[in-house]
């Protein structure tokens, strides 16, 4: 018998004074039986940095063709797709293809900064293409968020997010290895 996801329901209080969003979302997320707290947490705040009404988690994992995170528009077309970690040359092509704005999420970052060094001259092309980076300090603390019911509040500002729980709170300040254009 497989082994389920487990469920985590999470209430997020979202402000981005960079993009002037200031909104709570109510989300359930399953967590793949191979995805940890670490990257768990990766995915809700590369959620909080990108948050939308439309942005919404996909089978993620589960699913080869879609992304961790993305956003529709009502005609089903992919505005946003958010991949985390180190995906191939094949996959960010396709991917900044399909969607309008592709932006990756890595960490690892011994592992995340080789990648980058053997990736940058082929995805200079990509001009609707963004990398980012979260150290392994911050996704190691991001864990300690983790709980099966969350109340998190986001601010971000000036690139940098403030995440709390009431209780502790962190600051998040994702590296750009690439911008879109």
């Amino acid at each position: 018998m497989a082994i389920k996801s487990t469920i985590f329901k999470a209430d997020f209080q979202i402000t981005d004074l960079d993009r002037n969003y200031y909104q709570d979302h109510a989300l359930t997320i399953a967590r793949h039986p191979s995805e940890n707290d670490e990257r768990m947490m990766l995915r809700i705040l590369a959620f909080a940095l990108n948050a939308n009404e439309q942005l919404m988690f996909s089978k993620g994992l589960s699913a080869e063709d879609e992304p961790d995170i993305w956003q529709k528009n009502f005609s089903n077309e992919i505005e946003l797709w958010i991949d985390l970690g180190q995906p191939d040359e094949k996959r960010i092509r396709r991917a900044c293809g399909r969607a309008d704005s592709v932006r990756i999420y890595t960490y690892s970052s011994r592992s995340a900064n080789a990648w980058w060094e053997k990736m940058k001259g082929k995805l200079q092309r990509f001009s609707n293409l963004s990398i980012f980076n979260v150290d392994d300090a911050a996704i190691t603390a991001l864990a300690g968020f983790s709980n099966r019911t969350m109340q998190l509040q986001f601010t971000i500002q000036d690139g940098v997010v403030l995440v709390s729980d009431g209780e502790q709170s962190l600051e998040v300040s994702p590296t750009s290895y690439m911008q879109s254009s």
